[in-house]
């Protein structure tokens, strides 16, 4: 790692000859690691590490950006005459008021040294154990262990000198025979909390189940989305919009409709990168405090999330959501959290007559944004479920549902919500869920 003084340092080489009114400069180094396994055997190991250093350069409100990939003082210095460069040539964006100035930066926990730590041997031997779990199961396992350690760093003219370590390790794992195939991930910021064989076991354990699976009618039914699911469909309704900038231009299902109710009474959401639940950061990339944001509560929509430029545009203060420049989607919650229930997910089926079990959605994509329809298959363990009991597998089904519809028809929410790519959420079990194939 180079270290606080160091990351710091060459940003203000990149500021001290940045020839205009305001700049920005981010450092973002990075040390990955990834073991891939398939047909229960590993097949690739690589390791790669990374510098990204980024300047924004404003003259006037012309604005010019401009990366390179060296942490060296000389680097710094060249990408920082380059963005100059580039604003002297750029068309004033009439909108853009000043880069954002310091503030107070919240402690939470971002690094752990296990993962920093962590070794391919290591990996080696978590992909060991999960190929165990499915040779007795009769299965063969795939699928991916990675272990990131990054430092970001964000200085600019006005003030802002923002760094923090982290890490984050993830482990996807799919348990396959000829016939099924369930699916498990883990993911977190400490490495020494992941439990590979229980991962491996719950897949292993819905490619089991999910052997024999036999069609059924497509159309509308009670469905319980595993959290799996559920982050999906949420990371779905956060990029539709629930971002400042797709707000501001209408294009959001947000637009207009602050104070409505949008979905049920048990549905509230909010985004919050400081929770240690999730995998945390203290600032976004402009150096700006994140902030917990409430997004809809109790079914009522609520805001969005900022960045300085969004922000100035309404007179408000950034939420501490944006992403690196030039940026031309906007900011976006990506610590997304739903609030949990009190069931249990086998109380959830037990209460269910006729309805389908949900592991996760594939290759979800956008139908209609103000509608919030959407639309992807099922995948690794679909099941039908009969007077209270899972009764049988079924052969995947394509979806295609308005998520705020089926936010809208929530019957209950259960108490132990997992941490998932971009949310920590709970299952849900849903009525009127349309199955079109």
């Amino acid at each position: 790692m180079l270290g606080e003084a160091r990351c710091l340092a060459l940003l203000d080489a990149a500021l001290a000859v940045c020839d205009c009114d305001q700049a920005e400069a981010i450092l973002y180094s990075t040390n990955s690691s990834l073991t891939r396994f398939a047909e229960s055997v590993i097949h690739q190991n690589v390791a790669e590490r990374d510098v990204m250093i980024s300047v924004r350069a404003i003259l006037g409100k012309r604005i010019g950006c401009a990366r390179g990939n060296q942490p060296t003082e000389d680097e710094a210095r060249a990408v920082a005459r380059r963005a100059a460069d580039l604003a002297r040539l750029s068309a004033e964006d009439e909108h853009f008021v000043s880069l954002p100035g310091p503030q107070p930066l919240p402690d939470v926990p971002t690094y752990s040294d296990a993962t920093a730590a962590s070794t391919p041997e290591q990996r080696a031997e978590a992909v060991r154990a999960i190929v165990s779990v499915a040779e007795r199961s009769a299965a063969r396992a795939s699928g991916s262990y990675a272990a990131d350690t990054a430092e970001i760093a964000v200085a600019n003219s006005l003030g802002v000198r923002a760094y923090t370590p982290a890490t984050e390790a993830s482990l996807i794992t799919v348990v396959a025979d000829d016939d099924s195939s369930g699916y498990a991930e883990w993911r977190g910021t400490d490495i020494s909390k992941l439990n590979a064989v229980e991962i491996a076991d719950i897949a292993a354990g819905k490619c089991a189940e999910a052997r024999g699976a036999e069609s059924i009618d497509p159309g509308e039914y009670t469905v319980i989305l595993e959290p799996l699911a559920v982050g999906d469909m949420l990371s779905m309704l956060a990029y539709m919009g629930l971002g400042a900038m797709a707000f501001q231009e209408g294009r959001s299902f947000m637009s207009g409709r602050i104070g409505e109710k949008l979905a049920g009474d048990n549905i509230t959401l909010w985004d919050d990168a400081t929770d240690p639940r999730h995998c945390p950061m203290p600032f976004d990339w402009e150096g700006v405090p994140k902030r917990k944001v409430t997004l809809i509560e109790n079914g009522i929509a609520r805001g969005v999330v900022y960045d300085s430029y969004t922000a100035n545009k309404e007179g408000k203060e950034s939420t501490g959501h944006a992403f690196p420049a030039p940026n031309t989607f906007g900011p976006s919650p990506v610590h997304l959290f739903l609030a949990p229930g009190e069931a249990a997910l086998d109380e959830m089926i037990l209460s269910t007559d006729r309805g389908i079990l949900v592991t996760r959605f594939h290759y979800t994509n956008i139908v209609h944004e103000k509608q919030t329809i959407f639309t992807g298959m099922t995948r690794d363990g679909t099941f039908l479920i009969e007077n209270g009991k899972i009764s049988h597998p079924i052969n995947n089904l394509r979806f295609t549902q308005s998520i705020l519809d089926a936010l809208s028809n929530v019957q209950m929410i259960s108490r132990d919500p997992e941490l998932v790519e971009y949310a920590y959420v709970p299952a849900l079990k849903i009525t009127n869920f349309t199955f079109t194939s």
